[in-house]
């Protein structure tokens, strides 16, 4: 396990030629899947496929840059600024990803076997919704790698099943979109992204909070969250490398013998969070104000992480919240 970048509430796009079976079945999944349902196979692969331009071409959308001049190819270093990652936090349409598909089998304009063909090149992880006579032809489209998974209609815990998978599906996406650029990260100052201790820590953190969306962040690094209503709290995770150049600059800059103890001792996380994020002699007397108490991990190494709670305007925009966008989509299905 390791875990994705940034994750997000995404959407399940249903795919049906009978109406009242789409319907039905956004009626009965759970309200958080989000879901936008077709039941004409033309304008299901036309939106699509629009989608995935608006995701390609967006100001948010995650790129690196390669500086080759004047080394040859094989030389040339990879500049990419974590902040976007972040920054994906405040587009208001992040949500309406569509991240898994849901298509049934048999439909007149083209069968869902031949859909997802048309929409092999798209990221979406794909579930056929099939009957009972068309297993072995899910079977055959699983082996060839144009679908994820397949249910049949007519097994007696097909919706569970189908909203287990869509959960599992949109975890899958998000690791998917995240494998290139976690192991660059991993290389530098982000080597947590790569450890599955943080990855637990981050689920259960978000058990806790009720946490429906996160971010890497990086400075101080650690992992923004977010919970449904939008109220943002950021996991800040230090090593002991990172907790000896706190320090280090406490110590050069006269900071008092208890910050200085407590530092030593590794039982407080600080962030100051005026400049660079790390402390100077302004702070003085007041520094407690600016830390929370270490909790441990340990994973391939050892981090000490803490929660802040992040004040309104501490961010440099305002992040529309989940509860928000299913409220307002919900209103226009």
């Amino acid at each position: 396990m390791s875990l994705p970048i940034y994750h997000h509430p995404s959407l399940t796009v249903l795919i049906d030629d009978s109406d009242s079976f789409l319907r039905s079945i956004a009626f009965q999944l759970d309200p958080t899947l989000a879901s936008k349902s077709f039941h004409d196979t033309r304008n299901a692969l036309e939106w699509l496929c629009q989608q995935s331009d608006q995701a390609v071409h967006h100001e948010g959308a995650l790129s690196a840059s390669f500086d080759t001049y004047p080394r040859s190819l094989q030389q040339c270093n990879v500049a990419f600024d974590v902040d976007q990652i972040y920054r994906i936090s405040f587009e208001p349409g992040r949500f309406m990803t569509p991240s898994v598909l849901v298509i049934d089998y048999s439909m007149p304009q083209m069968n869902g076997v031949e859909l997802c063909e048309a929409l092999h090149h798209l990221p979406c992880k794909k579930i056929l919704f099939t009957g009972a006579a068309d297993e072995k032809i899910a079977v055959e489209a699983f082996n060839r790698g144009l679908i994820d998974r397949y249910i049949k209609k007519s097994d007696d815990d097909a919706l569970e099943r189908l909203e287990s998978e869509i959960v599992a599906l949109q975890k899958e996406y998000f690791e998917a979109r995240s494998d290139t650029l976690r192991d660059l990260l991993a290389l530098h100052d982000y080597s947590f992204v790569s450890d599955p201790a943080i990855e637990v820590l981050v689920r259960e953190v978000a058990e806790r909070y009720g946490i429906v969306e996160h971010y890497l962040y990086p400075n101080p690094s650690g992992i923004l969250l977010y919970d449904g209503e939008g109220k943002a709290r950021l996991l800040v995770i230090e090593t002991d490398e990172s907790m000896d150049s706190h320090y280090e600059m406490a110590r050069d800059n006269d900071a008092p013998p208890s910050l200085l103890s407590a530092l030593q001792e590794r039982c407080i996380i600080p962030w100051f969070r005026e400049g660079d994020g790390m402390y100077s002699n302004s702070f003085g007397s007041g520094w407690h104000k600016y830390c929370e108490p270490a909790q441990v991990c340990q994973g391939r190494r050892r981090y000490y992480w803490a929660i802040f709670e992040l004040a309104p305007g501490e961010l440099p925009e305002r992040a529309t919240s989940f509860a928000q966008f299913l409220r307002e989509h919900q209103a226009a299905a």
